[in-house]
């Protein structure tokens, strides 16, 4: 009698990658630099600490970034680039990575998310994901 459960298939790479991806957890600070900003010039600087997390039972390396940066007024900005604050860390289960970088936006509230492209030690690559988060000077949002 045929099984009809697939549960017992083989995962192809594609599945390999989204098995790997759903164990990075990304965790964002953000905070507005107030003294390096010059509202009246359209410049609003904000810092972003980054932790990094593997849940997952494979250590994995970061190679690259994206990040999609849009300004208040829509403007859209895409950054890439390898690494992390000239990092490629090999990030073990258990354990997580964290980073501080900024970014200037021409508008007092802006956005930003992308991906991670990262590597298990047996080569299968995947993108995990940076959920979108907000960057906004106080007293922004009420």
């Amino acid at each position: 009698m045929p099984n009809d459960d697939d549960s017992t298939a083989p995962l192809d790479a594609d599945q390999y990658a989204d098995q790997y991806a759903d164990h990075i957890k990304v965790e964002v600070a953000t905070r507005y630099l107030e003294s390096d900003s010059d509202p009246e010039d359209d410049r609003f600087v904000f810092a972003y600490t980054i932790t990094i997390l593997n849940q997952g039972e494979a250590p994995a390396r970061l190679l690259t970034r994206h990040w999609v940066i849009t300004h208040g007024n829509g403007r859209k900005q895409e950054v890439r680039g390898d690494g992390v604050v000239g990092n490629q860390p090999r990030i073990k289960p258990g354990e997580g990575y964290q980073y501080t970088s900024g970014t200037i936006l021409d508008t007092p509230i802006g956005t930003m998310g992308g991906s991670y492209q990262m590597v298990t030690d047996d080569g299968v690559e995947f993108d995990a994901s940076i959920p979108e988060f907000l960057l906004s000077t106080p007293r922004t949002l009420h």
